[in-house]
C-alpha cells in the first residue's frame, strides 16, 4: 500500500512546481520590445512597440518615419525647461519656482542627432525612446529618460525622469534602463516648452496633479515654430566679389 502513497506525494510534489513557476511567470515583468538606434555604457536611443497603436484605428497611428534632422530637433531640445513643481501653499511662501533647462549641451548635441535618426526608421507603431545617465558610484546613477512620436503636425515629448537619483538594487529587476518612459519616483517637475504659443498640454488625471505627474507631457506644434536659420556655405577657394 506505500507506492500509490509515493505516487500521490510525487504528484503534489510535481503539481506545487508546476504552480510555483506558473506564478513566477505571471509575476515576471514583460520586456517591451524593442529596436536599438544608438547604444553606449551609459546612454540610450530605441525605438518601442507603441501599445497604443491598435491597426484597426488609424487615429492611434504614429506618423512615422518622420523627417526631422538634427537642425530641427536642436533648438527644440533647447526650448525644453523644467520647473519645480509647487502646490499653492509653497507658491504662497517662496513664489514660482525658476526655469531650468531640461538638457545640457552635452545631451542635446547627442540626441538632436540619434533622435533624428531614430525618427526617420520609426515605423506607425512605434515610438522613440532615450536614456541618459551619469554613474555617480557603483549603486546609484543621476537618469534622465523619457519618449516622443509624431502625430500629424505635432510632436510629443514625454520626460519619464529628470535627473533623479536612482539607486541600483542588488538584487531583482533595474527598471529604469527597461522602462526610460515610466517614472522611478514621483516627479515632483513640471515640463514647458518655449515658446509657448507652440506648446499645449494633454488631458491628465486627478491623481497624476497630486502625485505631480500632470504636466511631464508637452505636446509641440511643428508648424508654428521658426523655420531653422540658413546654412550659408563657399565653395572652397572661391574669392568673394569685390
Amino acid at each position: 500500500m506505500t507506492r500509490p502513497v509515493s505516487i500521490l506525494r510525487f504528484t503534489l510534489h510535481v503539481s506545487r512546481g508546476a504552480l510555483l513557476c506558473a506564478l513566477l511567470a505571471a509575476c515576471a515583468i514583460p520586456q517591451v520590445p524593442s529596436r536599438t538606434i544608438y547604444e553606449d555604457p551609459v546612454n540610450y536611443v530605441r525605438l518601442e512597440e507603441d501599445r497604443g497603436y491598435l491597426v484597426e484605428w488609424p487615429p492611434s497611428h504614429n506618423s512615422h518615419p518622420a523627417a526631422l534632422g538634427p537642425e530641427v530637433l536642436r533648438p527644440l531640445l533647447q526650448g525644453l525647461v523644467i520647473q519645480e513643481h509647487r502646490i499653492w501653499l509653497q507658491k504662497w511662501i517662496a513664489g514660482d519656482a525658476p526655469f531650468q533647462a531640461a538638457f545640457q549641451d552635452q545631451e542635446i548635441a547627442l540626441l538632436s542627432v540619434q533622435l533624428a535618426e531614430a525618427l526617420a526608421q520609426a515605423k506607425p507603431n512605434e515610438r522613440v525612446t532615450f536614456y541618459l545617465s551619469e554613474p555617480q558610484a557603483s549603486t546609484k546613477r543621476i537618469v534622465t529618460s523619457g519618449g516622443l512620436y509624431v502625430k500629424g503636425t505635432e510632436l510629443h515629448l514625454i520626460l519619464g525622469n529628470w535627473q533623479i537619483v536612482y539607486g541600483i538594487p542588488t538584487y531583482g529587476m533595474i527598471y529604469d534602463r527597461r522602462y526610460p518612459m515610466r517614472p522611478t519616483a514621483a516627479k515632483g517637475f513640471d515640463l514647458f516648452f518655449q515658446p509657448h504659443e507652440a506648446m499645449r498640454r494633454t488631458q491628465s488625471s486627478w491623481i497624476d496633479g497630486v502625485l505631480a505627474n500632470g504636466a511631464d507631457e508637452v505636446v509641440i506644434d511643428l508648424s508654428k515654430l521658426p523655420p531653422p536659420p540658413a546654412v550659408s556655405s563657399t565653395t572652397s577657394g572661391s574669392q568673394p566679389e569685390n
